[in-house]
């Protein structure tokens, strides 16, 4: 009987050391789970959040109408559209670097035809100030003109000619159809919606929700976001450093001048490189011309663009 007592001894002292690796071990267990489950502030060592929320203006305004802020659904709607936005970078980094050359252009238009200068955001959103735009539908163009809505302006849209990609032109188009639209709903805020929607559409809604204030009608989920997207790309293009944005430098200003063609142009290549650009270039800066030559039938007098600097393009 005494010679199994050792054993008996080495047993328990092998059990209790395998029960305390057990406890040693779901202990560890537990702390490291315990760290990973801690607040972000009580882990020094861990990096610290990159995407954070935007910043909500305490007071906005379109085209001189003050936006309802004190309002829940306005503020839910335009945080929305300041946070697609400000984490959509890549887009907002081309806007924000084309939008200075863009509006020197449009501005002068917009201010001659009595147009609010907040509609030039208008354009941001319709086309991302990119001059060769074309949606799925079919506009096309800084303000984004379908074919028949374009004609109806007084824009020329045929095989040789598409004036919806002369900015200078569709601006005063633009500027001619949201006047018109703000004569028949006495807002600007409206007149944009029915810049999107269509004034029927608009017209209609009013009609059936007897509601003429752009922030009580309930729209398309499209039109509902519109007014907001415009407010949102205002905000951040005026504000870029409050989201994040630091531009170092923008796309400059690229000085012109006119050359007036009354005829025939047999092959643009060749108006091209008699003042000293190539078809490109020429191209670059005047879109509408949709072909390579000019018929010109209905002796039309075209004013062609051409850089002061042609250097700058060789």
């Amino acid at each position: 009987m005494k010679k199994k007592f050792p054993l008996i001894y080495a047993g328990i002292t092998i059990s209790l050391m395998i029960v305390l690796g057990i406890l040693y071990y779901s202990s560890a267990r537990a702390s490291s789970e315990q760290a990973n489950i801690m607040p972000l502030e009580y882990q020094q060592d861990k990096p610290q959040p990159l995407t954070v929320d935007v910043l909500l203006p305490e007071e906005i305004s379109f085209a001189g109408e003050k936006v309802p802020l004190h309002r829940l659904d306005v503020q839910e709607a335009l945080r929305k559209e300041l946070i697609v936005n400000t984490y959509l970078h890549s887009h907002t980094i081309q806007v924000l670097r084309n939008a200075p050359r863009i509006f020197a252009r449009i501005e002068p238009i917009l201010k001659e035809q009595g147009i609010p200068e907040d509609f030039k955001y208008l354009a941001v959103i319709e086309s991302n100030l990119n001059p060769l735009a074309v949606s799925p539908a079919g506009a096309a163009g800084i303000w984004q003109f379908m074919p028949g809505t374009a004609r109806e302006a007084g824009l020329e849209v045929n095989y040789e000619i598409d004036e919806r990609y002369n900015l200078e032109k569709s601006t005063l188009a633009a500027a001619a159809y949201i006047q018109k639209a703000y004569d028949n709903f006495g807002t600007w805020t409206l007149a944009a919606a029915s810049y999107n929607a269509g004034p029927n559409m608009i017209r209609k809604q009013i009609g059936i929700q007897k509601e003429n204030n752009y922030y009580d009608l309930l729209l398309g989920e499209e039109t509902e976001r519109y007014v907001f997207r415009i407010l949102a790309l205002k905000q951040i293009l005026n504000n870029p450093l409050l989201y994040n944005f630091d531009i170092q430098s923008a796309n400059p200003v690229e000085k012109t001048k006119k050359v007036k063609v009354k005829g025939t142009v047999e092959s643009w290549a060749d108006f091209a490189h008699k003042h000293k650009i190539s078809y490109k270039t020429l191209k670059r800066f005047n879109p509408w011309l949709r072909k390579s030559g000019l018929k010109n039938h209905e002796h039309k007098v075209y004013e062609i663009l051409i850089p002061v600097n042609p250097e700058n393009y060789r």
